[in-house]
């Protein structure tokens, strides 16, 4: 849906642009198929941290209430990065990765469905 303005020279400031963040990008971070969490998780990330280290540092922050959580295994995990099929190199950082601003990151665990199968 968009949004029109009351008038046709307002230019509104945006809240969550880069700038904003000291240096940190927003990263949403979702794990398809795991619904106990409602919706993506967004992270203020350095574009310097490495793959490794979000998988080290930012996942179990983000998903390891997740009763499936400690079954991941990460090298068989799929990932989708912004609606496109994504293969990491895990010792590369954000940025290098093409991991930006406001990018939507998604974790597929194709041996793993929810718990108890219930995709929650």
């Amino acid at each position: 849906m968009t949004v029109q303005a009351l008038r046709n020279d307002y230019h509104g400031d945006f809240k969550d642009s880069v700038d904003k963040f000291g240096g940190a990008q927003l990263v949403y971070i979702g794990w398809d198929k795991h619904q106990l969490f409602c919706s993506s998780r967004a992270f203020p990330l350095l574009p310097t941290m490495t793959f490794q280290e979000l998988l080290d540092n930012v996942m179990p922050e983000a998903f390891s209430q997740h009763p499936e959580f400690g079954r991941v295994v990460w090298e068989r995990a799929e990932w989708i990065l912004d609606n496109q099929s994504f293969q990491p190199d895990h010792s590369k950082t954000l940025a290098e990765l093409g991991i930006g601003h406001k990018s939507v990151l998604r974790l597929v665990t194709p041996n793993l469905t929810g718990y108890k199968g219930a995709d929650v």
